[in-house]
């Protein structure tokens, strides 16, 4: 979602708008974190509670919020569909690891919203579907918040996360390798 910005504009529910500077990014796992710049003086904080992400159960009721298709302040329900998918990012040329899959309407738009649990505990960021048209064919992923909370406090401390890689690469064997 802020791939490439340095600055964007946070929207709160009720209208206000702020300027933030993106201060960490992790396009492995697909998640930013952004510090708001202005002043919220004004603004009723209170932050939403993250939860424990490896005590979700296949079938357990979920809620994604986000603004689908400029939809503001949208909120759909699901099941946890599976948990521990990888979701292959070809484009990228990698892939998120142990991500959430819901059937919870995820749609453009959605991205960076969360996925709560019943308590209305973050349980999840929303960050992709699976679909052949672009639009929510019942398969949406989100990351785990157990992965937030492992990876947030290196974006905040240094701008980014450092991925371990195993620098192999395969290739085929001709009669003449062999």
């Amino acid at each position: 979602v802020v791939e490439g910005a340095k600055t964007v504009d946070v929207r709160f529910d009720d209208g206000n708008v702020y300027s933030a500077n993106v201060i960490g990014t992790d396009p492995y796992n697909d998640i930013a974190v952004l510090q708001i710049t202005d002043d919220l003086s004004e603004e009723n904080l209170e932050p939403l509670t993250v939860g424990d992400s490896s005590e979700l159960e296949v079938g357990q009721q979920v809620i994604a919020i986000g603004n689908p298709y400029g939809l503001s302040d949208t909120m759909t329900t699901g099941i946890v569909s599976q948990l521990g998918r990888l979701l292959p990012n070809r484009e990228a040329g990698y892939s998120i690891p142990n991500v959430i899959q819901t059937d919870a309407a995820i749609n453009p738009g959605n991205s960076g919203g969360p996925l709560l649990d019943m308590q209305g505990y973050v349980i999840g960021i929303n960050t992709a579907i699976q679909s052949t048209t672009g639009e929510f064919s019942g398969i949406g992923f989100a990351v785990p918040s157990n992965t937030v909370k492992r990876i947030v406090p290196f974006l905040i401390e240094t701008g980014h996360y450092s991925h371990p890689w195993l620098g192999v690469a395969g290739t085929s064997l001709t009669p003449d390798i062999a």
